[in-house]
C-alpha cells in the first residue's frame, strides 16, 4: 500500500468576482463580491497568498469607487455551501522562515482591515460554512447575515497549533464579550465543535439570519433597510476591565489544569484577548507576531498533519472495490446492552433501514429498547431531531428474544460479553439462522476473529467492525480483517460505515488491534509505575506534558476498570509481559473499590480516589524504592514502551503505515491533534530513533524541517 501523507500542492486560488447590484427604493450600487475558487463544494474555499493579494486589489478597486460615489455599499459572499473554510492549511504549512510567516499574518490584515475601512457600510452574506479566516473576513465587516443552513461557523485555530491572527483575537471579545469570546476562541476548538448558523445569530457573531432559500435577496433587502435607517444594530459596550481580567484569569486557570502548558496555541490566543485597552492597529501587530511564532513551531505543523489525515481518512486505504459490496436491507444486533442499544440506534438512524435487537430474555431486551428510546425522547427535547423522525426510528427499532428472526437479516453483528466462547457460540448459531449471503459482524474490542470464526461453514463473511463509545460520538471504527475475511465482507463492513458516517481503517486481526493494544499498554505501565512504588497522583499525571482529554485513572473509569483489566489480561496472554500483570488492579476491581470522584467543575479532570492508593500498597514502601519513578521517568518509560510497540505492529503489519496508526489514535483514544498523533510525537522526542533506530516518518512531513 502506498504512503497516505497528504503531499504539499500549489494555491487553490480563490478569486474575489464583483459584480453591481442595483439597491431596492433607488438607494444606489451595492459591490457584490463572491469568493469562488471555480471549483464544486467538494474542493472548499480557502485562503493561500496569492487568494490574499487578489483581495487586496479588489478592495483597493472598491475604495477608489466609493470615494468617487459609485456605491454606498459593499456586500460580501461565497460560492454554494462556502463563504472560505479558512487559510490553506497547505500552503501556511510550506512556510520555512518567521519573516515568510509574519508576511502572510501581515497581508491578510492588511486586506481585510482596507475592507473595514472602503469608505461604505460592509456587509458579510454568511452563506456556508466560515472558518477561520473565512469568518474572520466576516468579523471585519460591519454587519452580518447568516443562511440558516450554513453547515459550519468557528475559528478553530487553536485546535490547529494558531491563533485568530486576521482580527478574531481583537474583534470577537468586543462584539461578543470576552466569556463569549473565550468560548469561541477556546472552548469550541478544543471540543472540535463549530457552530452551526442559529447558534451564531443567538451568539451574536451574526446579526441576521435568513432561510437558505432565499438568502441573498433577503440578505440584500435587510441591507437596504440598515442604509434606510430602518433596522439599527445595537452593539454592546466593551466588558469591563474587572469583568475582563476576571474572566482571562479563569481561563487560564482552566487551560492550566486541562492542557497543563502542553502546548502554546491557546495561551497565545488567551495573551492576545487579555489586552482590554489595545487599539486595533496594535492587537492586529500582536497578532501578526503570534502567528508568526506559531506557524514555526512542531505544534502547529503536527496539527496540519494531522487534520489532513483525519481530512483525508474520509477514503479508507486499502478497501476493496466498493462494488463488491452487498446490499444491507435489514439488521440484526445480537445483544441488548449498552453497547448493542448504541449501535442498533446508530444504525437505525443512518441506514434507514429495519433493526432488530435480540437477547436472552425480555427484560434484556426492554433495557435496550428503553435506552433507544430515551436517546430519541433528549434529541427531540433539545431540538435536534424532529418528533416524526424519531417515531421512524423507533418504529424500525424492533426488540426480541427470538434467535430465528435473524433469518431475513442480510447483516448482523454482535455486540456480547468478550469472552471467546461467547461469540463462537453466537456464531455458530446464528449460521444455521442465516442466508449464506448474510454477513456476521463483531463488534468485539481485542479478541482473536479468526479463532472466532474458525469453526464455521463460511468463516469468509465474518469481519470484525469494532465500535468505540460512546458510539454515537467516536468517529473511528477499526474494520478487522480476519485470516479468511471475503473482499466482499470486507467491502460491505466499509460501505456500512460510510453510511454510519464514521472514518473506518483496515486492521489485521491482531491482538487489541490499533487503539487498545496502544492504550491499554499506556494505562499498563502507569499502573505498573504504582505497583513498582510510584504514588497514584504522580502516576496519574505523568502523562499531562502530552494534553490527553483526561488523565489515566479517569480513562480508566470510563472504560470500565472491570474492561480495562480484563483487555490488559488478554493482551499480556497473547503478546507477553510487555503487558504488565497488575495484582493491585484485580484487587480493585474485585473490590468494587471507586477509581475517581467527581470533576471540582465542569470541564475539570477528574481526581483519583485517594483509597486506591492502599489497594496497591503504601507508595515508595519497603523493597519498592529502586523501581519507585518520579512523573518523568514514569512518562519516559511509557513512551518508550509505546515506541517499540509501534514498531513491532508495523512489523506485523496490523496496519499498513504509521499514518494510519496516527489516524486511528487520533480519533479512537483522542490522542492530540497538536501531537500530531502518536508516531510525530515520538519522533520529534527523539524515542523512535533511540529504541528503534530510525524515524517512523521523514524529518518535516509533522514537524519543522530540522535540515
Amino acid at each position: 500500500m502506498t504512503d497516505t501523507t497528504p503531499t504539499p500542492r500549489a494555491e487553490r486560488v480563490t478569486h474575489f468576482l464583483v459584480r453591481d447590484v442595483a439597491l431596492p427604493d433607488d438607494l444606489g450600487t451595492l459591490a457584490l463580491v463572491t469568493l469562488d475558487n471555480g471549483l464544486d463544494h467538494t474542493k472548499p474555499t480557502t485562503l493561500g497568498p496569492q487568494g490574499i493579494a487578489e483581495l487586496q486589489a479588489v478592495v483597493d478597486d472598491l475604495h477608489e469607487r466609493a470615494a468617487a460615489g459609485e456605491i454606498v455599499a459593499v456586500g460580501v459572499t461565497g460560492k454554494p455551501y462556502f463563504l472560505a473554510a479558512g487559510a490553506d492549511l497547505t500552503q501556511v504549512a510550506s512556510v520555512t522562515s518567521r519573516d515568510d510567516a509574519l508576511a502572510l499574518g501581515r497581508a491578510g490584515h492588511a486586506a481585510y482591515r482596507s475592507l473595514s475601512e472602503v469608505g461604505v457600510p460592509t456587509f458579510a452574506y454568511i452563506n456556508g460554512v466560515a472558518l477561520g479566516g473565512g469568518l474572520e473576513i466576516a468579523l471585519n465587516c460591519d454587519y452580518r447575515t447568516v443562511a440558516s443552513d450554513a453547515g459550519a461557523l468557528a475559528l478553530p485555530e487553536t485546535g490547529l497549533g494558531l491563533v485568530p491572527g486576521w482580527g478574531g483575537a481583537y474583534l470577537v471579545p468586543r462584539l461578543i464579550g470576552v466569556r463569549k469570546a473565550l468560548d469561541v476562541i477556546l472552548t469550541r476548538p478544543a471540543q472540535n465543535k463549530p457552530f452551526k448558523a442559529a447558534e451564531a445569530y443567538e451568539l451574536g457573531l451574526a446579526d441576521a439570519i435568513f432561510d437558505a432559500a432565499d438568502f441573498l435577496e433577503e440578505s440584500i433587502r435587510w441591507t437596504a433597510a440598515i442604509l434606510r435607517g430602518e433596522i439599527v444594530v445595537e452593539r454592546r459596550p466593551l466588558d469591563d476591565e474587572a469583568t475582563w481580567s476576571g474572566t482571562v484569569a479563569a481561563a487560564r486557570e482552566r487551560l492550566d489544569a486541562t492542557v497543563h502548558g502542553s502546548r502554546p496555541a491557546p495561551y497565545r490566543a488567551l495573551d492576545l484577548v487579555a489586552h482590554r485597552d489595545r487599539d486595533k492597529t496594535e492587537a492586529f501587530a500582536a497578532e501578526d507576531e503570534a502567528l508568526a511564532d506559531l506557524i514555526m513551531t512542531d505544534e502547529m505543523r503536527a496539527s496540519v498533519y494531522a487534520f489532513q489525515l483525519v481530512s483525508h481518512g474520509k477514503k479508507p486505504a486499502g478497501a476493496p472495490d466498493p462494488s463488491l459490496a452487498r446490499p444491507v436491507t435489514r439488521v440484526g444486533i445480537v445483544g441488548a446492552g449498552l453497547m448493542a442499544a448504541q449501535i442498533a440506534l446508530l444504525f437505525a438512524q443512518r441506514l434507514q433501514v429495519p433493526v432488530v435487537m435480540r437477547d436472552i430474555d425480555q427484560e434484556r431486551v426492554d433495557k435496550g429498547l428503553g435506552f433507544v428510546q430515551s436517546q430519541l425522547a433528549k434529541l427531540v427535547s433539545t431540538g435536534r431531531m424532529s418528533k416524526d423522525t424519531a417515531a421512524r426510528i423507533t418504529a424500525q427499532v424492533h426488540g426480541t428474544t427470538d434467535v430465528q428472526e435473524f433469518a431475513t437479516c442480510d447483516f448482523v453483528i454482535e455486540a456480547v460479553t468478550e469472552v471467546l466462547g461467547l461469540k463462537k457460540k453466537v456464531f455458530a448459531e446464528l449460521e444455521g439462522i442465516v442466508s449464506p449471503e448474510t454477513i456476521l459482524a463483531t463488534n468485539t474490542s481485542a479478541l482473536s476473529i479468526t479463532e472466532m470464526a474458525a469453526d464455521l461453514q463460511h468463516p469468509e463473511r465474518v469481519v470484525g467492525i469494532h465500535f468505540f463509545n460512546p458510539v454515537a460520538a467516536m468517529p473511528l471504527v477499526e474494520v478487522i480483517h480476519a485470516e479468511r475475511t471475503s473482499d466482499e465482507a470486507l467491502a460491505t463492513a466499509f460501505a456500512v460505515t460510510k453510511k454510519l458516517r464514521k472514518t473506518s481503517v483496515l486492521v489485521k486481526d491482531r491482538p487489541g488491534f490499533v487503539v487498545n493494544r496502544l492504550l491499554v499498554l499506556v494505562m499498563g505501565k502507569i499502573v505498573e509505575a504504582v505497583e513498582n512504588g510510584t504514588p497514584v497522583d504522580v502516576a496519574d499525571h505523568a502523562t499531562d506534558p502530552l494534553g490527553f482529554p483526561m488523565p489515566t485513572f479517569e480513562l480508566f473509569d470510563l472504560v470500565g476498570p472491570a474492561v480495562g483489566l480484563h483487555v490488559l489480561q488478554s493482551l499480556r496472554e497473547d503478546l507477553g509481559d510487555r503487558f504488565p500483570a497488575s495484582p493491585g488492579l484485580e484487587k480493585l476491581v474485585a473490590d468494587g473499590t471507586r477509581v475517581v470522584l467527581d470533576a471540582p467543575a465542569k470541564g475539570l479532570p477528574k481526581p483519583v480516589n485517594p483509597e486506591i492508593q492502599g489497594v496497591f500498597g503504601t507508595a515508595g514502601g519497603a523493597g519498592s524504592d529502586s523501581t519507585a519513578l518520579d512523573a518523568a521517568g514514569v512518562l519516559d518509560a511509557t513512551l518508550t514502551a509505546l515506541t517499540r510497540e509501534i514498531g513491532l505492529m508495523l512489523e506485523e503489519g496490523v496496519v499498513a503505515t504509521p499514518q494510519q496508526i496516527d489516524l486511528c489514535m487520533i480519533l479512537g483514544a483522542g490522542w492530540p491533534f497538536h501531537l500530531g498523533g502518536i508516531t510525530p510525537y515520538l519522533d520529534r522526542a527523539g524515542y523512535s530513533e533511540r529504541v528503534l533506530g530510525k524515524r517512523f516518518l521523514p524529518d518535516g512531513v509533522a514537524n519543522v524541517a530540522r535540515g
